[in-house]
């Protein structure tokens, strides 16, 4: 690391001028990201797909229909209704690349007193949906008590874009401005809290443009626009405020190149210990093979991987360039009483090792308890602000024609014949029957349900011309050569365990004829099932690279198992705070499930920032034991020296994240709000109180490691 730093300073207007070409081509793609995100990232690759696909290929059921709902209030008249329906559909129907698939002029089922439906199915390239949406909604005009507004899925997915990217702005109008503050507060020169502001916003720009060239060959999900400026601002910002500080450090004792070189060896080395940690807790979530953390993890690795460049490089290279000039523009004078203040408070933390690690074991544990209550849920229409009209909609839609209490789950039956022969015909009533047998199954639709014939009857009108004819548009609807559709609903809600359970049960029976279940029930059972099967393997993964990462920075068997063992105590309690704050509604906060991706989002993104402080005050402790082999004294100066880096590099980081708190996308809200807990708890609680607490008790035991060689 001190001939990496050697050359960067060498070659330091060099370096900054590859970053200046570099970050001026990035910013063109990094704008351009929004449009290859799509989705809320809910894809697996399981049986619902599959069951999509075949009802649009061989049934024709679109696999995503819009929702145009419309309304009338007052006294209007049911005609007036119904004309205002055809006239929309009309205009609706006339637009390039959309297509009424069903309308309830057609279907009496579809139109309740005050409201009805229509489905449209949207044709062409995936990238001009939302053009197309917006078309559609430029023909929606109120009409007096009339009025018609857009839903569904794909309409959904749209809104959730356009809200990640109005949060995005929100979030930093007001964490960039409060950082800057906290910066200023910590060095307080201007210059020197310029460039960690810098370097976050460059590493960010890197990150966003690779990101861009990814999505042109993967969906991302639109949780990534958030997400990835989140963390690779906050860790840009982290990294560069520890070199910053330890340059000018060292450029109280050195000469410039000499403090560059200090620096890179040894802010510059615990930065790519820490960016590993971050690194490994996303490579975690790769394990999980549904979209939104395969998208969230790559966002990762990108932010990581140029957070840890920029540090390293760009960081230095400016660091050199402005040598004595850092401290220039000093705003506010230095107080000597600051650096005697974390003395004071490392001192008493140190002389009473056992009553603070048990408070602060006390305060975790008690703020774990309510993580027992979590409900998790996948984010829909409710994930949307209220000022959103898909979701407004989508409320109606469900109020009026939909039931809490029931859903309806496509079953599809392949046999090895036609379905039209005789002995198929024979087996599929076996399966509808069983099927009805069932306690939760309230009721079916198929073709004996349909044409009221039993196999026999259905295979004799079959054969004769006329008869034929009578049962065609059923036999037409429901098969499809080996196919039949069976549409059984269930006495239990859509995201219910009962009817999750009874999706996979039927799913995996060995019957004669082979089932595909598909349905919003069976969506939801794949991809908690997926994460639930998978959650084991990225925890192991991140857990024991975590502490060989550590060992390996540390050589110490104890001090990277603590390090773990904290963090998940840590992550506890964060939770149970998230679950108090958003379940129960507290401190002003929006009554709801926690979003299902938040846990691991949290426990990956989370278990790795958070071990930058614990590198960072290792880091220095092991820094100081090397040369003294005193432990008391090692850990009371790691103590003093990092407090005040630490607990600014956590307002920062609380701040950036924080700050999304106040946005409208439920799940990234609670994803912000899990992040600034975590850090807050992490590096006040676990950092200033029970790291060096049981660094004190522990002793020499803290860096004991077998086979150690000893010096004489």
């Amino acid at each position: 690391m001190e001939k990496f730093g050697r050359l960067i300073y060498k070659n330091r207007k060099l370096v900054l001028a590859l970053w200046a070409v570099f970050v001026i081509a990035f910013v063109f793609f990094a704008l351009k990201l929004p449009s290859v995100l799509g989705g809320s990232g809910f894809e697996y690759d399981g049986t619902y797909d599959e069951v999509e696909k075949i009802l649009d290929k061989d049934f024709g059921i679109p696999e995503s229909s819009i929702i145009l709902l419309f309304e009338r209030s007052g006294n209007a008249k049911k005609d007036a209704f119904k004309r205002y329906i055809e006239e929309t559909i009309d205009h609706v129907d006339r637009l390039e690349g959309t297509d009424i698939y069903r309308s309830p002029l057609e279907s009496p089922d579809m139109m309740k007193e005050s409201r009805a439906y229509a489905l449209i199915e949207l044709h062409g390239d995936k990238d001009k949906i939302g053009s197309k949406i917006e078309n559609i909604r430029k023909e929606l005009k109120k009409e007096g008590n009339f009025s018609a507004g857009l839903t569904g899925r794909q309409v959904i997915e749209e809104d959730m874009s356009k809200a990640a990217q109005d949060d995005l702005v929100r979030a930093e109008l007001i964490g960039i401005p409060i950082a800057i503050i906290v910066l200023l507060l910590a060095f307080r020169g201007v210059i020197a809290a310029v460039i960690p502001l810098l370097t976050g916003f460059v590493s960010v720009i890197f990150a966003l443009g690779l990101l861009y060239f990814t999505g042109q060959k993967m969906e991302l999900s639109i949780f990534v626009l958030n997400t990835a400026p989140m963390i690779g601002l906050a860790l840009g910002i982290d990294f560069a405020l520890l070199s910053v500080n330890r340059f000018r450090e060292e450029l109280g004792k050195k000469p410039v190149e000499q403090a560059v070189i200090t620096t890179v060896a040894t802010s510059g080395k615990t930065i790519i210990f820490s960016g590993f940690c971050v690194l490994l807790g996303m490579i975690g979530m790769l394990f999980i093979n549904v979209g939104v953390f395969q998208a969230v993890a790559l966002a990762g690795i990108a932010v990581v991987f140029t957070s840890v460049l920029a540090a390293n490089t760009f960081l230095p290279a400016v660091l050199g360039i402005l040598g004595h000039r850092i401290n220039k523009w000093m705003i506010l004078g230095s107080k000597e009483k600051e650096v005697s203040g974390w003395h004071r408070f490392a001192s008493f933390v140190m002389k009473r090792p056992v009553t603070m690690a048990v408070l602060a074991a006390g305060i975790l544990f008690t703020g774990a308890l309510p993580v027992g209550k979590m409900n998790l849920s996948i984010p829909e229409a409710d994930a949307l602000p209220k000022s959103f009209d898909s979701r407004t909609a989508h409320e109606k839609f469900e109020e009026t024609f939909s039931s809490d209490d029931t859903v309806t789950v496509p079953i599809i039956a392949r046999t090895t014949d036609d379905i039209t022969e005789k002995n198929s015909l024979e087996e599929l009533e076996k399966v509808t029957k069983e099927i009805e047998s069932d306690p939760l199954v309230t009721k079916t639709e198929s073709i004996f349900s349909t044409t009221n014939l039993n196999p026999e009857e259905i295979y004799a009108s079959l054969s004769v011309p006329d008869t034929a004819n009578a049962i065609k548009t059923a036999i037409d609807q429901l098969t499809n050569e080996n196919q039949a559709l069976i549409q059984v609903t269930l006495d239990a809600a859509a995201s219910s365990d009962k009817a999750k359970t009874w999706v996979r049960e039927w799913n995996e029976k060995d019957m004669t004829v082979p089932l595909l279940v598909g349905g919003h029930p069976k969506f939801q059972q794949e991809i908690f099932d997926e994460i639930y099967d998978k959650i084991i393997y990225s925890l192991a993964f991140i857990l024991l690279s975590t502490y060989i990462v550590l060992f390996w920075a540390f050589r110490s068997v104890l001090i990277p198992l603590k390090a773990i063992l904290m963090n998940i105590i840590s992550l506890s309690c964060t939770f149970g705070i998230v679950v108090w704050l958003f379940q129960g509604g507290h401190l002003g906060f929006h009554l709801s499930d926690i979003a299902l991706m938040i846990p691991v989002f949290a426990f990956s993104i989370v278990f790795g920032l958070s071990m930058d402080y614990e590198v960072f005050l290792i880091s220095r402790i092991h820094e100081v034991y090397l040369k003294t082999g005193d432990n008391d004294r090692a850990t009371l100066e790691g103590l003093i020296s990092t407090s005040k880096i630490i607990t600014s590099a956590a307002a920062i980081m609380i701040v950036i994240t924080g700050a999304f708190a106040f946005t409208g996308v439920v799940p990234v809200q609670q994803m912000g709000v899990t992040v600034a807990i975590a850090i807050f708890i992490d590096a006040t609680i676990v950092r200033m109180m029970l790291v060096p607490s049981l660094m004190k008790l522990l002793g020499d035991l803290n860096w004991w490691v077998p086979f150690k060689k000893r010096n004489a």
